[in-house]
């Protein structure tokens, strides 16, 4: 459980980053502001860093990957629909 919430947080400060370049682009107007180009840097510093370590929790086998799977014949046989 403890690493889905990690995900989520990282998520949510990902986000929160995107906004506030969002909102230095729009306050700095038609100059170029170092804020804006320093908000977007965290927000894919944060982005490659959460890829490369869900890379590396599926490697050492912390994170299992869920959802469909393809049935097998011996599957459906067994629980028709």
């Amino acid at each position: 459980m403890l690493p889905k919430i990690l995900i989520v947080l990282v998520l949510v400060v990902i986000i929160a980053s995107l906004g506030s370049a969002l909102f230095y682009l729009v306050k700095d107007g038609d100059r170029r502001s170092p804020r804006t180009v320093r908000a977007l840097t965290v927000r894919i510093g944060l982005s490659i860093a959460l890829f490369l370590a869900l890379l590396l929790g599926y490697a050492l086998g912390l994170l299992r990957p869920h959802g469909l799977r393809p049935s097998t014949p011996a599957q459906t046989a067994a629980n028709p629909h």
